[in-house]
């Protein structure tokens, strides 16, 4: 993978910067009507599902910070530090296919030890 100014990579950036930004409708904006997300819990597919996934994600934010994005015109990777209420500081990597201009799947990477090691203290409503 190079790292230049490819149409996956403008595509990630984007959706780094809408999650930074909490923004649930630029994602879905930006996203195919049937995105797979692969991840730690599981796997995902379809808009509805990716917008439950980001929305919740996106109340745990405290601050997100990218650390490194490459790409070309068919996928990219970012690479971004999590600052969350449950978990200060996990890197985060995504995997992201661009298929027309919008996000076709992601795999997001990360170590999920520390979240279980949290939602194994919290009490259920």
């Amino acid at each position: 993978m190079t790292e230049h100014n490819g149409k996956a990579l403008a595509v990630a950036r984007s959706y780094f910067d809408a999650m930074a930004s909490k923004d649930a409708d630029k994602i879905v904006s930006i996203s195919a009507d049937d995105i797979i997300c692969t991840s730690p819990i599981g796997e995902l597919n379809g808009a509805a599902a990716f917008r439950g996934f980001q929305e919740g994600f996106s109340r745990m934010i405290k601050k997100l910070t990218l650390l490194a994005a490459f790409g070309d015109d068919d996928q990219a990777v970012i690479v971004y530090n999590a600052d969350t209420h449950p978990v200060p500081n996990s890197i985060v990597a995504e995997h992201l296919i661009i298929k027309d201009g919008r996000i076709a799947s992601t795999r997001v990477i990360y170590d999920a030890t520390p979240f279980a090691a949290y939602m194994a203290t919290v009490q259920p409503h």
